[in-house]
């Protein structure tokens, strides 16, 4: 124990198990958003191969592309 006072508090684990919660939450949304993403590249890549005509069949119009890939299409 040092001989002058301290003023700041011990560490506790109830802390360290609160701060180690808080990192793997934001690890867990950075890896969701990367899926996402990731995604919804593969959808719009896929999409923008096919001819208007295949996509006609489909139902949709080469610019509904982007809404479809960020899923924002109503249907």
């Amino acid at each position: 124990m040092p001989p002058w006072p301290s003023t700041i508090p011990p560490r506790t684990t109830r802390g360290s198990f609160i701060l180690a919660g808080l990192l793997a939450s934001a690890v867990t949304s950075l890896f969701a958003s990367v899926m996402a993403w990731n995604d919804a590249r593969a959808t719009r890549n896929a999409l923008s191969r096919l001819s208007d005509r295949e996509l006609e069949d489909i139902g949709l119009h080469r610019g509904e592309i982007e809404l479809v890939a960020e899923g924002r299409l109503p249907r």
